[in-house]
């Protein structure tokens, strides 16, 4: 089962500090989300592939045509924050604030109701596993925010699954898509998103994928724009994530959807035989039984 989604959010939107003037900041910048995400719906028709499109509520609100587009082309729209704030910076009522004001743009554009989301980053750890109360309060059935790794900005370094479950939490349960993962020497790490897929050779990745059972993808617009400025501000770490190999993705991207077969979340969801799926029970200090 290989599962296809996309983030979208414009160049800009790099997970860094956040400034009280952050929104200035961000409609000064040049929007060129149109760009690559363009490209992906073109990749997406030719090939006849649905996915899965987690958007920030701040792209509904200043482009609702691209939000529009998407859906009249029958894609999933699902949720990723209304500013990008990722979720362990935020109090349990800034979160539901901000989360809420993303779904209610996204389906004020789709008149449907949101039912997936990805935090922004992966950023559910163990220390703020309270957004799925969040989360089951204002509806969302499917998630995939969980990152089973090291990761700077998110990582659930202690869930061990990367395939779909039944998460229990605070006796309310919700549908788990986990990212994927590999292993070498004991490390785990993904290849199939964002800056991991521009890293890693080709002949990795469809090694990879090829081998397992469960592929959850992610990818932005961004990842697909060479010609993007570099934003200002960042650490030398930060540059090379955000903007290595960015003239070689595009190409990667349509060699993965030619050989592979994709589906979104809302296909997966009906191909899972849930009443034999893994059940990871979490408790509220984020252990993990």
């Amino acid at each position: 089962m290989n599962i296809l989604t996309f983030d979208i959010e414009d160049w800009y939107h790099i997970l860094h500090k956040y400034p009280s003037d952050i929104l200035e900041k961000w409609n000064a910048y040049e929007d060129r989300i149109h760009i690559g995400t363009d490209k992906i719906l073109e990749v997406l028709l030719e090939n006849n592939v649905k996915a899965t499109f987690f958007i920030l509520g701040y792209i509904a609100e200043k482009h609702p045509q691209i939000i529009k587009k998407i859906h009249d082309y029958g894609f999933e729209i699902a949720a990723h924050s209304d500013m990008h704030k990722v979720a362990y910076q935020q109090s349990p009522k800034e979160y539901k604030t901000d989360l809420e004001t993303c779904i209610k743009r996204l389906e004020d554009i789709t008149s449907e109701k949101v039912v997936s989301y990805r935090a922004p980053g992966f950023s559910v750890r163990k220390e703020n596993v309270w957004v799925f109360d969040v989360l089951k309060e204002l509806g969302i059935k499917y998630d995939a925010s969980i990152f089973p790794a090291v990761r700077d900005d998110g990582g659930f370094i202690n869930f061990t699954e990367s395939r779909p479950v039944k998460l229990k939490f605070n006796k309310h349960e919700i549908k788990e898509f986990p990212m994927s993962m590999s292993s070498f020497l004991g490390n785990r790490f993904t290849t199939t998103g964002g800056g991991y897929f521009r890293f890693f050779p080709y002949s990795l990745i469809r090694i990879l994928v090829k081998k397992s059972d469960y592929t959850m993808t992610y990818f932005h617009p961004r990842d697909f724009d060479p010609n993007q400025p570099m934003l200002e501000g960042l650490s030398l770490k930060r540059k090379f994530k955000s903007y290595y190999n960015l003239s070689g993705a595009f190409t990667k991207f349509k060699k993965l959807i030619k050989e592979f077969n994709f589906i979104d979340i809302r296909q997966a969801d009906k191909l899972i035989d849930w009443e034999r799926a893994p059940i990871v029970n979490i408790d509220k200090e984020g252990n993990v039984f």
